[in-house]
């Protein structure tokens, strides 16, 4: 366990990089081999809409970076968060800190993107690719970063977790998001018994369901007990029915321009009819 600990805590940005890139290779080489849907896509021109995004994300990301040390450290030197209250063995901080740490940095703040119109007007770009593969993981608008950045940083202070269960939950959370976005086959009976503990590619397939309510299911990247738990698990007896998109942008000259794609939470958006943000004449003129 000393190895793992001094291993995260000095955690190098060649190995971070590793699993960014190297995760993205080896789905994508999978996802060639045995795909679960034949899109018939230009896939190197929709990777590089995808990567100029990544890019944009991951620079945000970076500017964080340093609050997201200070606030851990804080944490930690000032016996603050649940870590620090409760003892328990080093086995079970990783458990709890991992599991804490993805509830609020991935779930919760994706369950609150799908609240809040401002948010979800972000997190829109993410849900417009027709085309889920391995490169949709990294398909975010990068002003949702500072939303997941800000979310994973409250995780930590009440977490209370020290640097690298932060690095490596960080680790685990970019290498399930490569696994659940791919567009990969898999015995059926087997990402359903997966999917009771950890969230898999069937699984995360139904959220990109084009219209609701499947799109308002199935939040969690790495711990499906969350969807279990809050009740917002969902699956589909066939996976193959599943339209990729979202219902208000399913135009290609919309969801395959990059400049087009970090306009649109600045457009205005008129929500479809039935929709948890459509409003009827007389709401809209109040």
């Amino acid at each position: 366990m000393e190895a793992l600990i001094d291993f995260f805590e000095n955690l190098p940005s060649s190995f971070r990089a590793g699993i960014l890139i190297g995760g993205i290779f080896l789905f994508w080489v999978i996802e060639g081999v045995f795909p679960l849907f034949e899109f018939g896509y230009k896939k190197v021109r929709h990777a590089l809409i995808n990567a100029v995004l990544t890019g944009f994300f991951v620079l945000i990301g970076l500017g964080f970076a340093g609050i997201l040390l200070w606030s851990s450290t804080w944490a930690v030197e000032n016996d603050f968060g649940i870590l620090n209250w409760i003892q328990m063995p080093i086995w079970l901080q990783v458990i709890v800190g991992v599991m804490l740490l993805d509830f609020f940095g991935a779930y919760l703040v994706h369950w609150v993107e799908h609240k809040v119109r401002f948010m979800w007007k972000f997190h829109l770009v993410h849900h417009s690719d027709t085309n889920v593969d391995v490169t949709t993981g990294l398909r975010h608008h990068p002003g949702e970063a500072v939303f997941r950045m800000l979310f994973t940083i409250l995780g930590v202070l009440i977490t209370g977790a020290p640097i690298w269960i932060v690095f490596l939950y960080q680790t685990m959370s970019a290498a399930f998001t490569h696994f659940n976005h791919a567009n990969i086959k898999m015995p059926k009976k087997l990402d359903q018994a997966l999917s009771y503990l950890f969230v898999t590619p069937y699984m995360h397939k139904v959220h990109h369901h084009y219209t609701q309510p499947l799109t308002d299911t199935n939040y969690g990247n790495i711990f499906a007990v969350w969807d279990r738990v809050f009740g917002t698990f969902a699956e589909v007896e066939d996976t193959k029915s599943l339209k990729y998109g979202i219902d208000t942008h399913m135009d290609p000259k919309e969801n395959e321009d990059v400049v087009n794609l970090l306009k649109i939470p600045f457009q205005k958006y008129r929500p479809p009819v039935g929709s948890k943000f459509h409003k009827n004449e007389n709401e809209e003129n109040e």
